[in-house]
């Protein structure tokens, strides 16, 4: 039987930074390649060279557009990688905006350390030139006899578990499961006969709350601010979890269960990820697909404004009266909600909202657990808006429901590598898939290198 080395390069004992190497023999196949986020000390990790040598590696394989699994991709291209990339038709259209989008980002933070930024707008290019797109379900050869398939795990538009197959073995690298079932996306497939797996374990220790009930608390969070009189603060990240927001609102406003307000989208990258969300509808579930065919533009409502320029979003803080703000990044480490969140923070009429995962050294994550007062921009805000947060519109599927996809090819499951958590989420997921399960479940650490049988 021939031997696979599979090295945890990143993402392992933290959320971000996927990034995972296999030598097969003969090829060297890297999947995703993203920054690590979360605090300023991120960028010094970014900027370190691999664990490895990026001229060596023949594939990459990209699991979605998420900065965490694609951030340092032209990086990769810039320390000399000239293979082929892979990933779904619509990963790639994702990664051009997100990719663009980071590069503005990360040029004004170089420059501010008076830096180079790690890549540049060749690099972006020169990613774009070699990346080749792959449909789900489709068997691909790529030599040293390995076929790769692609399957939905319904975490963001485009997104897909990566199946090795090669001598009746299968390895399978789950990228980030879908929190099923979602408004938009099909439900995360089921895995078959799969040998090894490398799954995500943000969630390995929580819970969320059921679709009617996150649904509800939405609802009730709206209606509480506005009834307060006040602005209600959404952070939110430009990819999939805006979509699902602006869907729901959409569906809250058509039933009346919340008030008409103006609602800002203060965001240039998700106003143009939408527009791909609406070109790119077929991945969407059967439920979001009648409602398109039945003539609901279910990304656009009268109550939306969406607010591209700088000047635009600068005035939005002095219209009065009641209103929604939707805005990067979601976990307030940048972006346009930092200046709103700073004027409305010490108001205790208006609310923050918010409905995706914090890390750890994040603003968000210093708001949500309680902080009397955080630093923006240098300057010590007190917080005396109300705080509410509803986990459910995560994208990342809880503890429970990991379980339970584990559980689809517990007899075959050799080894499960559990990674891309915080320790305490990933240990805990990791007694509970031996406990429940029944399957070997092992939490890798950093640089560490194991054999595979396949």
């Amino acid at each position: 039987m021939a031997e696979v080395k599979l090295h945890f390069c990143g993402g392992v004992g933290t959320v971000t930074g996927a990034n995972f190497l296999l030598e097969t023999g003969k090829l060297k196949i890297v999947v995703d390649c993203g920054l690590v986020q979360g605090t300023k000390l991120d960028n010094e990790q970014n900027r370190k060279a691999f664990p490895y040598n990026p001229k060596d590696v023949d594939i990459l394989f990209i699991t979605h557009a998420h900065m965490d699994h694609i951030g340092r991709v032209p990086k990769l291209v810039h320390d000399g990688f000239n293979g082929v990339i892979y990933s779904t038709p619509e990963t790639k259209a994702l990664a051009e905006v997100m990719l663009a989008d980071a590069l503005s980002l990360l040029t004004r933070e170089a420059q501010k350390e008076g830096l180079e930024p790690f890549y540049n707008e060749q690099d972006v290019k020169q990613a774009l030139d070699i990346w080749h797109m792959i449909q789900y379900h489709t068997i691909t050869p790529i030599g040293d006899s390995i076929q790769v398939y692609l399957r939905d795990p319904g975490h963001i538009l485009g997104s897909s578990m990566v199946e090795f197959r090669r001598n009746a073995k299968r390895l399978v690298f789950t990228g980030d499961l879908g929190n099923t079932p979602t408004p938009l996306l099909r439900d995360t497939e089921p895995l078959e006969n799969t040998t090894y797996l490398v799954t995500e374990s943000v969630y390995g220790d929580r819970n969320h709350e059921n679709r009617e009930e996150r649904r509800s608390k939405l609802a009730e969070a709206i209606n509480k601010s506005l009834a307060q009189g006040g602005t209600l603060l959404i952070p939110s990240f430009s990819l999939e979890k805006t979509q699902v927001l602006l869907h729901e609102l959409n569906d809250l406003l058509l039933e009346q269960k919340i008030r008409k307000v103006p609602i800002y989208l203060d965001s240039p990258l998700a106003i143009k990820v939408t527009e791909i969300y609406r070109a790119m509808t077929q991945s969407f579930n059967d439920d979001a697909k009648s409602e398109i065919s039945g003539g609901d533009d279910i990304f656009n409502f009268p109550e939306l404004h969406n607010v591209d320029g700088g000047e635009e979003s600068q005035t939005l803080d002095r219209t009065s009266g009641p209103k929604i703000i939707i805005a990067g990044s979601g976990m307030s480490n940048g972006g346009r909600i930092v200046k709103h969140e700073k004027i409305y923070l010490p108001d205790p009429n208006s609310t923050v909202l918010f409905i995706g995962y914090q890390s750890v050294g994040t603003l968000g994550r210093a708001i949500t657990e309680g902080a009397k007062y955080v630093q923006i921009g240098g300057e010590t805000v007190p917080v005396r808006a109300h705080i509410a947060v509803v986990s459910g519109y995560s994208s990342h599927k809880d503890s429970d429901h990991i379980v339970e996809f584990v559980e689809t090819s517990a007899k075959t499951l050799k080894k499960v590598f559990v990674v891309m958590g915080e320790p305490k989420a990933s240990l805990f997921l990791v007694q509970k898939l031996k406990d429940l399960a029944g399957v070997e479940a092992y939490h890798p650490e950093q640089d560490e290198v194991v054999t595979l049988d396949m």
